[in-house]
């Protein structure tokens, strides 16, 4: 029989019950549903009526004038397919570097046209845009911008369930809680449900990695930001650039990107907030032979943002396509199997070489949703139901 008194036990919940609740709070756990693998930033002022088609027509184009592929010939048909069906999974109408400073009024003439354009269909899984940053300089630019784009929008439709806005140059926590503040105004003077507005924090300065007090200020970013706080996304450029790196170095493996993208990562842990890559800025363009130096550039990083736990990154020109979904559906496609293998295993209570505990099954499950997700395999070759997974 036990020798200690209950009283032990109640004494230790009540000197934990403060540390329960925080943590309850803090780390809620991943975000369930479907996320997508990538985020196609457009300019907004060449946002025009079938943007998402014509870029799957343009990625298509470049795999046929650019042959050999920069991916396993096997995947070619799934590849395409997937171009000329869902080519762009995430759209974001960019008003920030990729539109510029412009007057006001060409501003809201391309808010009225890109909305409009969105609307006149096909409309991606995802969408959202990317306003000016909070910085004293843009901050009434942004602030018009996220008003009228909200106007235009819901002259048109509801707002999606994944609509998402992307707040660029964070450097600060109070920008953060400014922004919540800001979403829950326009909440109101739109009719809005209260927290239906969501952000990704874009983290390229280097007080968002590391503060003055020597504290993670992204880790402090998320939890101000009330739930609303979707994603963290890395700007590879200009966090790469503030730290003195020269131009040529400048890229989503140089070591400076990986140290911050480690701390985005950590901070990120056991939340609702995703994780995405940059972009490179060496785009397939030109003639045969260096549309395929960047093809193979692509493809490399695409596949160890994957290695390193990053599912999501950015494309800026149509023909990364190709290599974004070649290097995505070859990565999961790769560990499927042996993906499968395990997991049965671990429900089957038996040892299959590898002695897996709940926490890896769950990683197992979602590396399956996720290539179920992006088109890299069918239901038919994951030998779970979805539902079994999801419940995982």
């Amino acid at each position: 029989m036990p020798r200690l008194p209950a009283t032990v036990l109640a004494d230790l919940d009540r000197r934990l019950a403060t540390v329960d609740a925080e943590l309850r709070a803090r780390t809620p756990g991943p975000a369930s549903g479907r996320a997508p693998i990538h985020t196609v930033y457009v300019p907004a002022d060449v946002v025009q009526p079938g943007l998402v088609w014509d870029w799957g027509a343009q990625a298509i184009a470049a795999l046929n004038t650019h042959p050999p592929l920069p991916f396993a010939h096997a995947l070619a048909d799934r590849v395409v397919a997937k171009l000329a069906l869902e080519p762009i999974e995430d759209l974001r109408i960019d008003f920030e570097d990729g539109f510029g400073i412009r007057d006001d009024d060409d501003e809201d003439a391309a808010i009225a046209s890109a909305v409009a354009a969105v609307h006149s269909g096909p409309m991606p899984p995802f969408v959202g845009l990317r306003c000016k940053s909070l910085e004293a300089p843009t901050r009434a630019r942004a602030v018009r911008t996220l008003d009228l784009f909200l106007e235009a929008w819901l002259s048109e439709g509801p707002l999606p369930g994944t609509f998402v806005i992307t707040l660029p140059k964070v450097s600060a926590v109070a920008q953060v809680e400014a922004m919540v503040r800001l979403c829950a105004e326009l909440e109101q003077a739109y009719g809005l449900n209260a927290g239906q507005l969501r952000f990704e924090l874009q983290i390229e300065t280097p007080p968002a990695v590391l503060g003055a007090d020597g504290t993670a200020t992204v880790a402090r970013m998320i939890h101000v930001a009330d739930g609303r706080c979707s994603g963290l996304h890395y700007g590879t450029y200009d966090y790469s650039a503030s730290l003195g790196i020269a131009a040529a170095y400048q890229s989503m493996e140089h070591p400076v990107a990986d140290h911050a993208k480690a701390v985005m990562q950590v901070a990120a842990a056991l939340t609702p907030v995703r994780v995405s890559d940059g972009s490179t800025n060496v785009l397939p363009v030109g003639d045969t032979e260096a549309v395929q130096a960047a093809w193979h550039l692509h493809h490399r990083l695409v596949r160890r943002s994957l290695e390193r736990g990053f599912y999501q990154g950015w494309d800026l020109h149509p023909a990364q396509l190709p290599t974004r979904y070649g290097a995505t559906y070859g990565f999961f496609r790769d560990s499927r199997e042996a993906a499968i293998a395990r997991l049965s295993a671990y429900l089957d209570r038996r040892s299959a070489g590898v002695l897996d505990e709940p926490a890896t099954a769950r990683a197992l499950a979602g590396f399956l949703l996720r290539g179920l997700d992006c088109g890299a395999f069918d239901e038919s070759e994951v030998a779970f139901d979805r539902s079994t997974l999801e419940a995982l």
